[in-house]
């Protein structure tokens, strides 16, 4: 199990300290908590502040705070125990702030689940993080698949949420919005099968049970499964409140209690869970939210609700880039926005703060650190390409990723994290554990980075997506930013294939701008004084319809090779 508590003996070398805004300091407060306090400190600051609103059924911070203690109970007099799991099986809702802050204050621990999963994956996380209840919706896409499983895995109990409880317009409107959901007519005869509402009876106060925060779980987050079987992150209540207040600590121009934030971005998904949802909690923040991401909704939205801070991903700030009647939406309210999931291109971040007058900011965060742990200043140098600087109480190592022994400042090394939103480790996977962590305590990333004479950093790229080529080593990252430089190109995949001669080439998928025309030929003229010989992708395939996404948003590498591979059978 890792540390918890991050050593200052080296403080002086901290470069990153002389680069904080005047406001921030890295030995912020950040006291070990149970993640449901946050909750109930703002619901007692800010009681009659607007919390949600939710297709323009709209909640305040009392009213959530009421629906928590509520489900919570229900939770309890259900049977629930101390650190028993209970899954989310939910799109975006009021129900979900209200199901996960309502299972941590019953005392157990969320299990989130990605509502796109296929069957099998479900079966596999049910199984694996040993989930007991599951929440979802009636919804048939999600329904389904969880009362399945009550035949096919250890889950013993579902709890049905009615997704037209939430909405302030007729249940037709239903199939429009969510283009196509129909709803599951639920036998609720089957008495492992609740009613959502049910438990939100008045019941009484919940139990209090007694939580160490550094030690209890609040959250099994799945990573994504790129490297094998997806594993659960063990991430404590002190890990994830923690992060939620290191962020706050950050964005201080955010004045709390006065934004409104954009929840687009999947809640289900680490970064969402605390950049979206659990910091508007903690800063008394509006959290405006979309059952799931659609562009013309979303640009609807800020439109119209004059929406302030806009987390999200570089493709989502792309597809804002190139859409055929942006002008048509004002989108000025927006004063902060910060990206994550998947490196923000120069040329993306530059188009996207002209047309807005916002500032975006690059971050950068893993599932194994809850997830936020470096960020550039929202006011300051914000520096295109760099992930910025580490956040307040976090500290980062480069190393040698064969030797472990520290880089010289300038020099590439592997990202190495320590910090209290570190997570304790992987659930039952002690033999993953023994390699993510360094002897001294720092999470192992697998991305490779540069910190300059600032403390800022920027990452080259992943350590397993290096492509080695006649010896060569090539970041697809660095070929992807040059390639983005051309502004024909909406977007870019680098990867490595193999080739018995080179051991492998490199090649780039591309999808043009509507509008736009570029052959191989003048792409390749364009790169010569920006990429060597051996940087140069050897194959390029231009492609008409967008390059695979994950649920997220984020391009996926690991998909369109798998395409690639599918097509050389």
């Amino acid at each position: 199990m890792p540390e918890t508590t991050t050593d200052t003996s080296h403080r002086d070398a901290f470069l990153w300290e002389s680069s904080y805004p005047s406001f921030v300091s890295w030995d912020a407060d950040v006291k070990p908590r149970a993640v449901y306090e946050m909750l109930e400190a703002t619901v007692a600051n800010y009681p009659d502040h607007p919390a949600f609103d939710f297709l323009d059924k709209k909640y305040k911070w009392s009213e959530i705070g009421d629906l928590v203690r509520r489900f919570a109970r229900g939770l309890q007099d259900l049977g629930l125990k101390k650190g028993q799991r209970v899954g989310l099986f939910l799109p975006n809702c009021p129900y979900f702030l209200v199901a996960y802050y309502g299972i941590l204050r019953a005392g157990g621990t969320v299990v989130n689940y990605n509502p796109l999963y296929a069957r099998d994956e479900v079966r596999h996380q049910i199984n694996d993080s040993e989930t007991d209840i599951m929440i979802t919706a009636d919804l048939k896409i999600l329904a389904e698949t969880v009362i399945d499983m009550l035949h096919e895995t250890r889950l013993n109990e579902v709890i049905i949420a009615d997704f037209t409880d939430m909405l302030p317009f007729p249940k037709n409107h239903l199939f429009k919005l969510l283009k196509g959901s129909q709803r599951l007519k639920v036998n609720y005869a089957d008495k492992r099968l609740t009613k959502f509402k049910d438990m939100l009876a008045e019941r009484g106060e919940p139990d209090d049970v007694d939580i160490d925060p550094e030690t209890d779980l609040a959250v099994l987050q799945y990573t994504g499964g790129t490297t094998g079987l997806p594993k659960g992150a063990m991430l404590s209540h002190s890990a994830v409140s923690a992060n939620a207040e290191q962020v706050a600590h950050w964005v201080q121009p955010i004045e709390d209690g006065k934004h409104k934030m954009v929840g687009v971005l999947p809640f289900f998904h680490v970064f969402a869970m605390t950049a979206v949802m659990n910091t508007s909690v903690r800063k008394a923040m509006e959290i405006i939210a979309l059952p799931r991401f659609d562009l013309d909704q979303t640009l609807d939205l800020i439109h119209k609700k004059k929406a302030t801070v806009f987390p999200a991903v570089p493709a989502i700030y792309t597809a804002i880039n190139n859409h055929k009647r942006r002008e048509n939406y004002d989108l000025s309210s927006i004063d902060y926005c910060i990206s994550g999931g998947a490196p923000l291109p120069v040329e993306v971040k530059k188009d996207f703060e002209d047309g807005t007058g916002c500032v975006l900011v690059e971050g950068y965060g893993l599932t194994e650190t809850a997830p936020v742990a470096c960020v550039n200043p929202l006011i300051g140098d914000n520096r295109s390409g760099s992930i910025g600087l580490p956040i307040p109480c976090t500290d980062v190592s480069l190393r040698d990723p064969d030797t472990g022994k520290p880089v010289a400042q300038g020099e590439k090394g592997e990202l190495c994290i320590k910090g209290p939103q570190v997570m304790l480790g992987y659930w039952n996977r002690a033999e993953d554990n023994d390699g993510v962590f360094t002897e001294d305590g720092y999470l192992r990333t697998g991305d490779v980075a540069i910190m300059d004479e600032g403390g800022y950093l920027f990452i080259v790229d992943r350590i397993k997506d290096l492509i080695i080529t006649n010896g060569y080593n090539v970041y697809p990252r660095h070929v992807e930013e040059a390639i983005y430089q051309h502004s024909a190109v909406e977007e870019c995949i680098v990867g490595g294939l193999p080739d018995e001669r080179r051991g492998e080439i490199v090649k780039a998928w591309i999808k043009l701008k509507e509008g736009c025309t570029l052959t191989e030929e003048e792409l390749r003229e364009f790169l010569s004084d920006k990429l060597s010989r051996i940087q140069q992708p050897k194959r390029y395939e231009f492609r008409d319809e967008p390059l695979p996404k994950t649920m997220i948003g984020k391009l996926s590498r690991k998909d369109v090779i798998a395409q690639e591979k599918e097509k050389a059978r």
